[in-house]
């Protein structure tokens, strides 16, 4: 296979370059990455893979060293926020600041008091030159109240797990992550405070007598320099991802799908950033084990960064099914479109463009242009069934009227109708029944706005709003379709629909308001605790029927 040539001549090729501490990659959920982008909209580092947003851990070092040198600049919250991601990044089991519970040196267990400090946890770490082992013991405690409607209920989820990391031969990082967890109280709530539920295969098939769910994650990472400030990596295995713009959800990858298995080249030099991507998951679930099928999801993106200036991108997917691995969309330098169209138009592909801003002091805005399928014979007539578009702009500002630790996001997100659905029902823009891209569907639009504040380097507030207007598809009281609007990804439009225009916001109209209130708080290193208050509102104009939902989360989370 190309990609299989690819990865042992870098190998080959980077014998004689420099070599890295830690290859692995930093969970996509960590904190650290929020703090990164404030940094990247203060001005204070270059660049940082926002589309792309996950980093090897010596990446972030980098970053935060960086970040470091212009000190003079940062707040009091900021510089305690460096420090702190600088000892945790380093994984220097020598430093005063570290501690591990299964130490060989110190009679394993020595270190039990020290589970509450302050210090960097581990339950066991070694370091050689070249090669490392970390291990990590993982936990959450999620407990939701519905306050309405009423009757009231809650819900308790509960995991535990292990994380396996490091680096061998300084160049392959590699990370086997595993979390088992149950369920109690009422399923739906458990839905709604966690979604990924709804796509997790244990918890959808509910056969045993509780409820339970499970995460498994596991990849090997290769990362070389053969040449300064040229870095080629190539990643084979699943761990969560996202990818394109947006703070509140993505239109390309928005990762609140299940996990991929996937095979990723990324290249970096210069102004060019080239990521190629081959992906597989699964379709909807079916109890019939025979309906039961595998999809592919291919994907390449060009950027080209200029500092100080501004980042454009354009990139392309590809979702297939049906069949083995296509070998047409496994080469990074094709162009997808094409070659779907040499092999007789079975697949789904989209195209999207964006931009980003670099210029602008404590200011960033974006813009992603999402096209799914061909428009451009039919640009006369923007309501027509085959404009399949969508777009968000986005803002960020911050320390907005000169307040530190403060900022400010902005963002409206426009949604055609059928977007991300596809006449071949398999290759629908899914993944196990859930949408890739923008969590509001095709048909909708939404306007979010969101403020965070580090009221310290151990609390951070948060608070948001959305309006989401969304068209849906008209059934009547049987449930038959009347009419389809183009508001429901897994239904395509028909050769009747062809010959009618696609207004947006069709069909039977819901608008949702959405506010979320809530803080982070890390009393001790690494125990989190997140704690939230949502209130949803949904009206259906068509129908003047008002449905609210309120409730409270309390989620704890433990990485030792």
């Amino acid at each position: 296979m190309k990609s299989f040539t690819l990865f042992i001549f870098m190998v080959v090729l980077s014998i004689q370059y420099s070599l890295f501490a830690q290859i692995e990659n930093v969970q996509l959920n960590h904190p650290v990455y929020s703090f990164l982008k404030e940094m990247y909209v203060k001005g204070l580092i270059d660049y940082i893979k926002e589309d792309d947003p996950v980093m090897s851990r010596f990446e972030i070092i980098k970053l935060l060293d960086h970040i470091k040198l212009n000190e003079s600049f940062l707040s009091t919250t900021e510089k305690n926020l460096v420090q702190k991601y600088l000892e945790e990044f380093s994984d220097d089991l020598n430093s005063e600041n570290t501690t591990q519970l299964f130490s060989p040196q110190n009679n394993f267990i020595s270190d039990l008091p020290e589970v509450l400090s302050q210090k960097v946890k581990y339950l066991y770490g070694y370091k050689a030159e070249g090669n490392n082992i970390f291990l990590e013991g993982l936990g959450h405690f999620y407990h939701g109240q519905r306050f309405s409607p009423s009757p009231t209920n809650n819900a308790n989820l509960y995991d535990i797990g292990f994380r396996m990391r490091g680096t061998i031969f300084d160049k392959l990082g590699y990370n086997l992550t595993v979390i088992k967890g149950g369920v109690s109280g009422n399923d739906r709530l458990a839905e709604t405070i966690e979604p990924k539920l709804l796509s997790n295969y244990k918890w959808v098939e509910d056969i045993e007598n509780i409820g339970n769910y499970g995460f498994n994650y596991g990849y090997l990472k290769y990362h070389a320099e053969p040449m300064k400030e040229m870095n080629l990596a190539v990643q084979l295995g699943r761990e969560d991802i996202t990818f394109g713009y947006g703070y509140g959800s993505k239109l390309v990858l928005s990762g609140d799908n299940p996990t991929l298995d996937f095979i990723k080249f990324n290249f970096d030099y210069g102004v060019i950033h080239f990521t190629s991507m081959h992906a597989s998951t699964v379709g909807n679930y079916s109890a019939d084990i025979t309906q039961r099928y595998t999809k592919y999801v291919a994907l390449n993106r060009l950027k080209l960064s200029f500092k100080n200036l501004f980042d454009f991108g354009i990139g392309e997917t590809i979702i297939y099914s049906g069949r083995g691995i296509e070998l047409g969309y496994l080469s990074p330098l094709a162009f997808y479109k094409f070659i779907e169209m040499d092999l007789q138009d079975r697949d789904n592909g989209t195209l999207w463009m964006d931009f980003q801003t670099n210029f602008l002091k404590k200011v960033q805005v974006q813009a992603t242009f999402y096209l799914d399928e061909n428009i451009l014979s039919n640009l006369q007539d923007l309501d027509r069934f085959s404009n399949k578009t969508a777009y968000q702009l986005n803002a960020f500002w911050y320390e907005p009227f000169s307040i530190q630790d403060f900022s400010l996001i902005a963002e409206y997100t426009r949604i055609r109708p059928y977007v991300y659905s596809h006449r071949v029902p398999g290759n629908t823009y899914t993944a196990f029944g859930t949408n890739l891209g923008h969590r509001i569907g095709p048909n909708a639009d939404e306007l979010m706005f969101r403020g965070n504040y580090n009221l310290n380097d151990r609390i951070r507030l948060t608070g948001e709003f959305r309006f989401t207007r969304k068209g849906n598809n008209i059934y009547d009281e049987n449930g038959n379709l009347i009419k389809n609007v183009g508001g429901d990804i897994f239904l395509s439009h028909t050769t009747t629909e062809e010959n009618r225009p696609a207004k947006f916001l069709d069909g039977e109209r819901i608008n949702t308001y959405h506010l979320i209130l809530g803080f982070r708080i890390e009393p001790v290193r690494e125990f989190y605790f997140d704690i939230f208050f949502n209130y949803l509102s949904s009206k259906n104009l068509s129908k003047s029927v008002t449905n609210n939902l309120s409730y409270g989360l309390i989620k704890f989370t433990l990485e030792y």
